[in-house]
């Protein structure tokens, strides 16, 4: 164990689970990801913090056959076939209208928060970067939950859009493949990663 990592209060094999040892993952065996599962996901990581507790992370499931057609269409040709065979399939977006939902999400400035937000500009910035932030809290999640992910962002945000949000209700962020690693992956080693002096200074 290094150093650094008797300072955490998190167990060695908690860290391990979440960070060192997970990898983003390309191919999965067949077992099913039960809706259990997602819903201890979402129970975990819905207290991560948000902008004024906006969250604005929307989940779309594509289970089916269909549907998953549907979306397979719109992935880079290196992402569809994996699209296509993983147990499940989410579509990460955001919710255009999330400010309509102030009052619920942070009473007594619901008006406030739809007042800083009805700027489209503003809502656009904020509901990106936010469900962006809780974007990698649910891929911590998925991890917390003994299973593997692989998030894509090689995809057409706007034929997703058409094909699942015709309304204009959401905007897809990123797709993630969702499952149990199958053998031998990933399929590569770990790719380097910057220490501490190349990412972090003081003033």
């Amino acid at each position: 164990m290094s150093e650094t990592a008797e300072l955490l209060e998190l167990s060695k094999e908690a860290q391990d689970l979440l960070f060192r040892d997970a990898r983003t993952v390309g191919a999965f065996t067949d077992e099913p990801v039960t809706e259990e599962q997602v819903r201890a996901i979402h129970d975990l990581v819905k207290y991560g913090p948000t902008s004024l507790n906006t969250q604005p992370l929307r989940v779309t499931l594509v289970r089916s056959a269909e549907s998953r057609e549907r979306l397979v269409q719109h992935m880079a040709e290196p992402n569809q076939e994996k699209t296509r065979t993983a147990p499940l399939v989410a579509i990460l977006a955001y919710d255009t209208a999330f400010h309509e939902r102030g009052e619920e999400v942070f009473p007594g400035r619901g008006e406030m928060i739809k007042g800083m937000f009805a700027d489209e500009a503003a809502r656009d910035t904020n509901g990106r970067l936010n469900a962006t932030l809780q974007i990698a809290y649910v891929l911590l999640g998925i991890r917390a939950a003994g299973l593997a992910a692989g998030p894509m962002t090689g995809f057409d945000a706007a034929g997703v859009d058409r094909e699942f949000f015709a309304d204009g209700s959401r905007k897809s962020l990123v797709v993630v493949n969702i499952g149990t690693p199958a053998e031998g992956q990933p399929p590569f080693p770990r790719l380097p990663r910057f220490e501490y002096d190349e990412v972090v200074t003081e003033v």
